[in-house]
């Protein structure tokens, strides 16, 4: 209940005041659908194009045959492995850890395989912000030209269970 009762029935025409606020908020709102498209188009976005269905055991199986065949050394237990340049590198997300390590090369572009291998995680490429939703069941894509050589951080942004706060990989720009 109000202190005052309204002056009119909403249902009657608007006044001039409550038109001019309409008229200002759907305008907004139609600045802010265009800068959506606008930042899509020419904010350079990283939205995977490809994504494929893929059973979780396939892609654990294509992501050992990758790491397999492009292996260079170990880090701490965990494969560090070397694509060749304009290949495709595959990147498993599962409980907790991100595999293989990536080695690639400053300038050349890769095609990242990204899936998960048992829940809902969150591929976040620190500092440079890339950020995608990665799920079980389906291989997303994105091209990766990485412009500055050193190492970078991967970690889940997506809470994925206790040890979520562990779950952190890496990815190394060589020059």
């Amino acid at each position: 209940m109000s202190i005052v009762a309204p002056e009119r029935v909403w249902w009657k025409p608007l006044g001039r005041d409550e038109r001019l606020w309409v008229w200002v908020s759907l305008a907004w709102c139609l600045v802010l659908f265009a800068g959506m498209i606008v930042w899509h188009l020419v904010g350079q976005q990283t939205t995977p194009r490809e994504t494929y269905a893929v059973a979780p055991e396939r892609y654990t199986q294509m992501t050992n045959d990758f790491i397999n065949k492009y292996k260079v050394r170990e880090d701490r237990g965990m494969p560090v492995v070397r694509p060749p340049a304009g290949g495709d590198a595959y990147l498993q997300a599962s409980t907790y850890q991100w595999s293989p390590i990536l080695e690639l090369k400053k300038g050349q572009t890769y095609r990242i395989h990204l899936s998960s291998r048992d829940f809902q995680h969150g591929f976040s490429l620190q500092p440079q912000n890339y950020n995608f939703q990665v799920l079980p069941g389906y291989s997303y894509v994105i091209k990766l030209t990485p412009q500055e050589a050193g190492e970078f951080t991967i970690v889940c942004n997506e809470y994925c269970g206790l040890g979520h706060h562990l779950m952190v990989g890496k990815l190394i720009v060589t020059e």
